[in-house]
């Protein structure tokens, strides 16, 4: 788990360059000279969440303790990029050659019902801690998105939007038996009905050119600058982060990424002053996220620009 320190820095300004909106970020001296000391990271026991043998999910009681310390939630936002379960032997095309599609043991399907079980638990468990206006923004292709979609009405969030976030320059389809796959949809919903959620609507706006921002998002794939420690398979661009975060969050808002992977979530709230709680399995993905984060305070000047949309 890697959380960033509570102290925070300037608030990024809006500029105009040419076709682009970037938010420029002034990160803060780091204290005593030293970059991470804005960061701690610890590991977690896993027992809270128990796979069982025969594939179902088991919820261990103990995890319930936190309620009683946060009984209206913790978090004003949540980002999660969760598996896609799309690792099931099929093929892609990456820089020109044709290879697996094979992330990981954890993105490989169990089957429908038990990938929907998955989702609704860690779902179930994300609407426990959010705060009673926070929002939950959720990425996904469509071997996973309609499972993610169906059980938020379940579990009674209230879907607020559905982003397409379309990729300018994806990869081709090898097959030729389909169209090229080039979006990937993020649902934004709220804790519940009676939720009251921030939309910083003004802000959306402006980065829009004056115009109100629709659902259709066009951005780039993580640039090169953005894997320069290290890179995650699903990685996302920080820009697309950035804009959920500038949408529903405000200055010193407290974030939870559930599936950190290598910290795009921790970045960006690092260059929004906002605070950012991660959980993540594998250290070697932690420790890339602490080395992009402390890079963000090292480095003032606008690593990531926010494209303008369409």
């Amino acid at each position: 788990m890697a959380k960033k320190s509570d102290s925070g820095h300037a608030s990024p300004n809006a500029t105009r360059r040419g076709a682009r909106t970037s938010y420029r970020k002034k990160a803060p001296p780091p204290e005593n000279g030293h970059a991470s000391n804005g960061l701690r990271s610890a590991p977690a026991s896993s027992s809270a969440f128990v796979l069982r043998e025969d594939g179902t999910i088991e919820a261990n009681e103990d995890a319930q303790a936190g309620d009683h310390k946060y009984p209206d939630g913790r978090f004003e936002m949540i980002f999660a990029d969760p598996p896609y379960f799309l690792s099931n032997g099929g093929i892609t095309c990456h820089a020109g050659r044709m290879v697996k599609v094979d992330k990981g043991d954890w993105d490989k399907s169990r089957g429908p019902e038990l990938n929907h079980e998955f989702n609704m638990e860690w779902l179930r468990r994300c609407q426990r801690v959010l705060k009673p206006n926070g929002s939950i923004w959720v990425s996904g292709t469509h071997h996973v998105i309609f499972s993610i979609g169906y059980a938020m009405q379940q579990l009674s969030f209230k879907i607020l939007n559905d982003i397409a976030w379309e990729k300018p320059n994806p990869p081709p389809n090898l097959s030729c038996r389909y169209f090229t796959h080039s979006t990937e949809t993020i649902l934004w919903a709220a804790k519940n009905e009676k939720s009251r959620h921030t939309f910083n609507y003004q802000i959306m706006r402006e980065a829009n050119r004056g115009k109100q921002m629709k659902t259709v998002w066009e951005m780039a794939a993580p640039r090169n600058g953005e894997k320069a420690f290290g890179k995650h398979p699903t990685q996302k661009p920080v820009a697309l982060v950035e804009r959920c975060l500038l949408a529903s969050t405000n200055e010193g808002d407290l974030v939870l990424d559930p599936f950190l992977g290598n910290g795009t979530t921790a970045v960006a709230c690092a260059s929004l002053s906002r605070r950012c709680v991660g959980v993540e399995l594998e250290s070697n993905y932690v420790e890339i996220a602490a080395k992009r984060v402390e890079a963000v305070f090292r480095e003032p000047s606008d690593l990531f620009a926010l494209p303008a949309p369409r």
